[in-house]
């Protein structure tokens, strides 16, 4: 053949396999190619004749977005050179066999992250060149470079926080905390597209696409855009939220298993948003699409949660002297829990010292710059009280430390403190441990300990960053060094007689100890207690009172009482909201003396425990035997009882199973054969609900081994 005719392409070999596996993508498939910015990818070309380097030119053309230009860093157009130099896009390092041609590709740390499309123009000299399409390729953040903003130099923490696509959300309560087994499936194949499309239906795509485009580079761009857009309360985002008890036009949140479905049905039906979410199902998928993206992610849960719309600090709570919580037409607030992000990331637009985790809550609660989103908020500025750095940052530090003042309702209006606290926000704020099951606590990352005279002084240092210098003296501030419980004639506190279980009858105990006052410094006091049960919202609010006594306690100087009080099952039956919580709630107050005494207990209700078993080892697209147990511990049967089992790597989308009625203190038992799909470790989370009880859930563990091949 003649050496000087014209270079045809012939074909291209992407090398999806190879390069996945060294890009850490191979969980995502190897049918097409997705790599991360900041490290080589290999191409093979195939052409008519051998290629020349110094006489036949190739040039490289990488775009993305509706309008590239170079400009926007959109747009990339780079020459095949000998040697790669610098943090640029470049083609080089290339070798020649034969026909072909093995090229080097290198994208610089800080691309736009998106699909790209990728052609080559090859031409001779000064003659004309010709253009071809190479196909298309995905780019993601990539934590594993040292260049990228992104990077977190731990191949453990890489593991949890980009590889692991399941893990526990923690809800409930923060002296009943229980673990909530989640399928994040961010390597599914069609969801990092789905993230995507996330991306380009956010009001910042529709306003101008151009710009968004070439802000994608940042990853404290792209996590606000997530954060504003898992929620639907400006644009067609992700999920609808729903605090009330009605699902009946939707999913209940307590019924997902995980983000795959809810992702794969946003899209499904016309990008509308998914029916229904609350705080940690829109964290839970704020964590999928985050960690598919490529950067680091995890899920926080923080106790007792303060939702501060006023920016006071301080979340006032009303009680009557029937010991009834009130409700408040204030939008300040007090969560049982509160669910969001944090983000790894370094922090360009702040002084240094606040890289590493940020808080993102994509739960909409109050407006930033227009848009329901939160965040990132540095942890770091948060545990310093530096409430001035963006974003969102007085939000997140209030839910953390805000103060809590009880006040006594008479008459129609506050009459009188019955405690300030100052620790009882921000309680055991928790993720999951890394390569563990375990809960790990992270109160120490958001703020130094409760009492501490750091932590006091960091507050009053937020305090009036937030208050302004012409609030100092608010009566906020002016409570800060009151406190209501000092000087009372007696300790109060409520105990638990026995566990509590849903549908038995609960049993407390009041234990009284008289300790000398001002005003009775050792004689005999009579007091009146009254006592009221309500069931105690997820926001942080209550029904109507659901049991209530009196008791009438005559204690001498050092004496101590134990006295039962009995709340029976018919009483709080069918009364409960679907976390099965209970507020019991005291109001003490002592004959010939004004003050009275609060004392408090929450109470939270197991679920029937599920057991899971599988059979022997679990193998590629070998029956895996699964044995599923559920006993009805409950004086009445569950009704309509609905199983659903889901698992990335175990199961392609979800399996549903109606199971029917269980009666009162039946066991049912339950087998079903799996065919796992990818190796390695797996979680299959399985959830029964019920007309009775939304939320048993139980998971399973599974080691998948590669299929055997037989001789």
């Amino acid at each position: 053949m003649d050496q000087m005719a014209a270079l045809k392409f012939r074909s291209v070999d992407l090398q999806s396999p190879r390069n996945n596996q060294e890009h850490h993508t191979q969980e995502m498939g190897l049918k097409r190619l997705v790599v991360r910015r900041g490290q080589s990818f290999l191409l093979q070309l195939h052409f008519s004749r051998p290629f020349h380097f110094g006489t036949d030119y190739l040039t490289f053309v990488a775009e993305t977005g509706p309008a590239p230009t170079e400009l926007l860093g959109t747009r990339a157009t780079f020459s095949l050179t000998q040697a790669r130099q610098g943090n640029f896009w470049s083609a080089s390092d290339f070798t020649i066999d034969t026909n072909s041609l093995f090229v080097s590709l290198f994208t610089p740390s800080n691309a736009v992250v998106g699909p790209y499309t990728l052609k080559i123009e090859i031409s001779q000299g000064q003659g004309h060149s010709v253009t071809h399409p190479l196909g298309t390729f995905i780019l993601l953040f990539n934590p594993w470079n040292a260049e990228d903003d992104v990077y977190l130099p731990s191949e453990i923490l890489l593991q949890e926080y980009i590889m692991m696509d399941y893990g526990f959300v923690y809800k409930g309560h923060e002296r009943f905390i229980t673990s909530w087994p989640w399928n994040y499936g961010q390597f599914e194949e069609d969801i990092i597209d789905i993230c995507f499309e996330i991306l380009n239906k956010s009001l910042y795509f529709l306003e101008n696409p151009s710009k968004d485009y070439s802000q994608r580079n940042d990853p404290v761009y792209v996590c606000r855009v997530v954060s504003a857009m898992i929620n639907s309360n400006d644009d067609n985002g992700v999920l609808q939220g729903n605090w009330g008890e009605d699902y009946s036009r939707g999913v209940s949140p307590l019924e997902w298993n995980g983000s795959v479905a809810i992702l794969r049905q946003w899209l499904a039906r016309g990008r509308q948003p998914v029916k229904y979410g609350q705080c940690w199902v829109f964290a839970a998928v704020m964590c999928t699409v985050m960690r598919c993206l490529g950067v680091p992610t995890r899920v926080v849960s923080n106790f007792r949660s303060a939702h501060n719309m006023d920016r006071n600090l301080t979340v006032d709570t009303y009680y009557d002297q029937n010991a009834e919580m009130l409700p408040t037409q204030k939008r300040d607030k007090i969560w049982n829990f509160h669910v969001w992000n944090e983000c790894w990331m370094i922090r360009k637009d702040l002084p240094p010292g606040y890289n590493g985790w940020q808080v993102l809550d994509p739960t909409p609660q109050q407006t930033s710059s227009g848009i329901f989103c939160c965040g990132p908020a540095s942890v770091k500025a948060i545990r310093e009280g530096e409430v001035h750095l963006p974003y969102d940052t007085p939000f997140v530090y209030a839910e953390v430390n805000a103060d809590e003042v009880i006040w006594l309702f008479r008459d129609g209006q506050a009459q009188e403190i019955l405690d300030h606290n100052t620790h009882s926000i921000g309680k055991e704020i928790s993720t999951k441990m890394v390569g563990s099951a375990k809960r790990q606590n992270i109160t120490s990352s958001y703020k130094y300990p409760e009492g501490s005279p750091e932590e006091r002084s960091v507050f009053m240092k937020a305090s009036r960053k937030m208050l302004g210098p012409g609030r100092a003296s608010s009566p906020f501030l002016d409570l800060l060094g009151s406190r209501g419980s000092q000087d009372q004639p007696a300790q109060l506190q409520l105990h638990l007689a026995r566990t509590p279980e849903w549908g038995q009858d609960l049993l407390l105990k009041l234990h009284a100890l008289r300790v000398p006052d001002r005003v009775h410094p050792r004689g005999p006091i009579r007091l009146v207690v009254h006592f009221c049960a309500q069931a105690l919202l997820h926001q942080g609010g209550t029904r109507e009172p659901l049991w209530r006594q009196t008791v009438h306690l005559n204690l001498d100087f050092g004496e101590e009482i134990q006295w039962p009080l009995l709340l029976p099952y018919d009483n709080y039956r069918n009364k409960l909201t679907d976390e099965k919580l209970i507020r019991v709630s005291g109001i003490a107050k002592v004959e010939d003396m004004g003050r009275s005494m609060l004392v408090l207990k929450d109470i939270s209700l197991e679920p029937p425990n599920l057991s899971i078993e599988v059979s022997k080892r679990a193998e590629v697209g070998k029956a895996l035997r699964v044995h599923i147990t559920l006993t009805n511990t409950l004086m009445t049967a569950l009704s309509n009882c609905m199983m659903v089992l889901e698992g990335s790597g175990l199961i392609d989308g979800q399996i549903s199973k109606n199971i029917g009625t269980l009666v009162a203190g039946h066991t049912i038992h339950i087998q079903l054969d799996l065919y796992p799909i990818k190796t390695g470790p797996r979680q299959l989370q399985v959830l029964i609900s019920s007309n009775e009880i939304k939320e048993i859930k139980g998971y399973k563990d599974i080691f998948v081994a590669a299929a055997r091949v037989s001789s």
